[in-house]
């Protein structure tokens, strides 16, 4: 048996019996007085409570909701009571800048908004359509659930927007054959190690507007595991102290918020296996978990994949896969192998479209029964980035000889002749006080280096040392993290930061896949 409906799924878990428990470092924003500490029962009736109150505030089958909220596991919670209810939810995170979110939103036409963005009122929702805030979401709890509607497996079923790293973020829609049976699905299989057991503690801290958070949600609950942990803050404290405190077994947590805890990996010594998603991860970051953790043989489990396909590859990294004397420099940017029986990958010339054999760099294109329906209100886009039943992901790659991917680079921010993701691994693992090097494209000139740093300091002779056998760079451009504009997954928005930095709106990418 698997998940099968999202807008019933903690009811059919509370008929399972699960025994897990749900802490939380705050309680819910659609539940103020609920406390931190939940059983799958207690949430079972909350998603129908807010069934209710989204009912009364007007919401009805085949409406879209908008929910624009600051980041909790709250949201995927809205997402189902909005579910059972028959319409179909847009989880749309509260960092996306006004202007975006506005063009968004002119998108979406949501019949209902719930937000707790009140000061963007006027800017945001003087479209005609309903708003309520979270707090008076909260404030029609107790209303009558209405009967839970059916929707074809096939139908819309929920909306998740793209990281937004080169402009708007395009709306994502999946529906229950793709977001439930193909990803989380698969998911729930009970793979030995990989997935959580009865007695593990499973703690995530990501955008839980991300369509991630909905799969995973369905997945890790269906496995009945002793708790689960919600970091809807990823600051170090007071996430480490909560974390500390129930002692996870499994992390999930965004890369940046990896980088942002790497000083302090020794207090999350008890995991036995890490997850990392949505960006790549530096090799130095993966290592000093690895080997911070007591567990004899800890393991990383690196996925790659898009907010269109789910999980496209799967990799799982030991201590002695990334250790520094290894042959071939150990990379992260392998990215492992198609996820087996659920995907296909090949790469093509950028300009032909035609295949290319093993070893020869281009674009990387993905067949998988998970692919979503399309964008909202950008169809024409959608069919451009389509070729029959393969998706344009738009990243530069190569499949090595036992068909592993090895990624290159974004194609909207490729440099000619450099890989700016491998470039970016040395310098990361060289100089240990820079917590972030983005390489930029420049027409005519050599990449320029952005560091980020503690102070916005660095030592010229180490830089000196670390590029001596790199390609020629510029000279570093040295930032703090506050100066980085990243997106609600913490990619950085390497156009944004472009044009700051230079006032150039573009790279040597086309951008043709964007």
């Amino acid at each position: 048996m698997k998940p099968l409906d999202l807008g019933t799924l903690f009811d059919t878990l509370e008929r399972r019996n699960s025994p897990t428990v749900v802490h939380l470092d705050r309680p819910f924003d659609v539940a103020p007085n609920g406390g931190t500490a939940y059983r799958i029962g207690q949430l079972a009736a909350l998603v129908r409570d807010l069934s209710g109150a989204l009912w009364s505030a007007g919401l009805r089958p085949g409406d879209h909701l908008a929910v624009v909220k600051r980041n909790h596991w709250d949201t995927v919670l809205v997402a189902c009571a909005a579910v059972r209810l028959g319409a179909v939810p847009a989880l749309l995170s509260a960092q996306v800048p006004a202007e975006a979110l506005g063009a968004m939103l002119e998108r979406l036409r949501p019949a209902l908004t719930v937000t707790d963005r009140l000061p963007d009122t006027d800017l945001l929702w003087n479209r005609g359509v309903s708003v309520a805030s979270v707090a008076e979401l909260s404030g029609l709890r107790g209303a009558p659930a209405p009967p839970v509607h059916r929707r074809h497996d096939d139908a819309p079923l929920i909306i998740n927007h793209t990281s937004g790293t080169t402009g708007v973020p395009k709306l994502v829609i999946h529906s229950t054959t793709t977001m439930i049976r193909r990803l989380a699905g698969f998911e729930a299989n009970p793979l030995p190690v990989l997935t959580a057991g009865r007695g593990d503690v499973v703690a995530s801290a990501i955008s839980f507007a991300h369509g991630r958070a909905v799969s995973w949600t369905a997945s890790v609950l269906w496995h009945r595991p002793r708790s689960l942990v919600i970091v809807s803050d990823p600051a170090p404290e007071p996430a480490l102290s909560l974390l500390e405190r129930h002692r996870p077994s499994i992390l999930e947590c965004l890369p940046a918020t990896y980088v942002r805890w790497q000083p302090h990996a020794g207090r999350l010594s008890g995991v036995r296996l890490f997850i990392s998603t949505f960006d790549a991860v530096h090799p130095g970051t993966v290592r000093d978990y690895l080997r911070a953790s007591r567990r004899r043989f800890p393991l990383w489990l690196q996925g790659w994949g898009q907010t269109e396909t789910g999980a496209l590859t799967l990799r799982v990294l030991t201590r002695r896969s990334l250790a520094p004397g290894r042959r071939g420099r150990p990379t992260t940017r392998h990215l492992g192998w198609p996820v087996p029986f659920r995907t296909e990958l090949k790469v093509v010339d950028p300009e032909t479209m035609t295949d290319l054999p093993r070893g020869r760099p281009g674009l990387i294109l993905a067949r998988t029964g998970a692919r979503c329906l399309g964008y909202v209100a950008e169809q024409e886009r959608w069919h451009h980035k389509t070729d029959g039943r393969w998706f344009v992901t738009g990243d530069l790659g190569t499949r090595d000889r036992l068909g592993a991917v090895i990624l290159l680079d974004r194609e909207v921010d490729a440099v000619p002749e450099v890989s700016c993701l491998a470039v970016e691994d040395l310098i990361d693992d060289r100089l240990p006080g820079v917590t972030e090097c983005v390489l930029l494209g420049l027409p005519e000139s050599p990449p320029m280096p952005v560091l980020v740093t503690e102070t916005g300091t660095l030592d010229e002779a180490a830089w000196a040392q670390a590029v001596a056998d790199l390609p020629p760079l510029g000279r570093p451009v040295l930032l703090t993290e506050r100066q980085v504009p990243r997106t609600p997954t913490g990619k950085v928005r390497r156009v944004e930061l472009l044009s700051r930095l230079t006032g150039l709106a573009t790279s040597h990418g086309s951008g043709r896949w964007t």
